[in-house]
């Protein structure tokens, strides 16, 4: 098994979203790429200690490949707003890929820079990556929170799925 860490906006629809993808084992909810150890929630939202809403992926990469889940993080949000995904807005919003070694280093770059050469978006593609710093797990009440309360805030992995099964 190998770890992934994503931001890509409230970290709610980002965990719905991979706990879905086939190869994923565990997805959960936490903070990463601040200053602050063992940041809570309302510290992340009020105060400067410039953590992410990030996910860390568990998968297995002989059912889906790192480059497939960078592939999808890239499509299920908008990776040209800075600080902000919809109506949320702040640096623990901002769209970043935190990598485990080189390699995964490399695919995110690779992949970051194609789909901002393939025009998609209007804007420039802003994604930060960076080395994995210290992951730390949220608070409880955010774990599987859709699963707990209903709702969405991505696209789902479902829709992406139905998408290209129609474009085929």
């Amino acid at each position: 098994m190998e770890k992934a860490l994503f931001g890509a906006g409230c970290f709610w629809g980002v965990e719905d979203f991979f706990r879905q993808v086939p190869g994923v084992s565990e997805a959960v909810s936490g903070y990463a790429g601040g200053t602050t150890e063992n940041p809570t929630y309302k510290e992340v939202c009020n105060t400067e200690t410039y953590h992410a809403e990030v996910v860390e992926v568990t998968f297995d990469p002989a059912k889906v490949a790192y480059k497939t889940l960078v592939e999808l993080f890239f499509r299920m949000h908008n990776p040209t707003t800075r600080d902000r995904q919809g109506p949320d807005i702040g640096t623990q919003y901002r769209s970043v890929i935190f990598t485990h070694g080189d390699e995964q280093a490399r695919v995110a770059k690779e992949v970051r820079d194609a789909v901002d050469a393939a025009g998609k978006w209007k804007g420039k593609v802003v994604t930060q990556i960076e080395p994995a710093p210290k992951f730390w797990k949220a608070e409880d009440y955010h774990q599987r929170y859709f699963e707990k309360h209903g709702g969405s805030c991505h696209v789902s992995y479902a829709e992406l799925a139905a998408e290209d099964a129609t474009s085929r």
